[in-house]
């Protein structure tokens, strides 16, 4: 069993090359930074009446292999030009898919970025394969200028409990 515990987001502003952790970058610009609060929630399939099967969200205690998990990660902030949050998975969780196209992942630790089915890796033999998404190390969303400056927004991404 593994304690619920979220990854460390990384933020970087539009015109900054350097990426700070969240806490420090909400405390490096009070007056215009960017505040995030984050959940998870276990996803489980239980019987409902009528034959039907009715999806359930619990907030996650305690993880066990095999758990399915929704993270939810809000932000709120006005914050002029657009801005970039990354954040690693743990590596007790595999990548299950997200529900923003435009998200990135890295399947390399963050050295280069695109869309799943556009990555390759090495297999134990050192030959390319594409890349899966049990590789995947990190996420990224780039929160456009007009997202940024409307002051709140939302990023959501599931995964499963290796």
């Amino acid at each position: 069993m593994y304690k619920a515990v979220l990854p460390a987001m990384l933020v970087a502003g539009a015109t900054s090359a350097a990426l700070m952790p969240v806490a420090a970058h909400a405390a490096a610009q009070p007056s215009g930074g960017v505040q995030f609060a984050s959940d998870v929630f276990v996803e489980r399939f239980q019987p409902a009446p009528g034959g039907r099967t009715a999806r359930i969200l619990e907030r996650a205690d305690q993880l066990r292999p095999g758990d399915r998990v929704i993270f939810v990660v809000n932000w709120s902030g006005r914050k002029d030009g657009g801005f970039t949050v990354t954040n690693p998975l743990p590596r007790t969780i595999a990548f299950a898919g997200a529900t923003d196209e435009t998200q990135e992942v890295s399947v390399d630790g963050g050295r280069t970025w695109g869309a799943l089915e556009d990555l390759m890796v090495r297999d134990s033999n050192g030959r390319p394969r594409p890349a899966h998404a049990e590789d995947v190390t990190h996420l990224r969303w780039r929160i456009p200028v007009q997202l940024a400056l409307a002051g709140t927004g939302q990023m959501t991404w599931r995964g499963v409990v290796r």
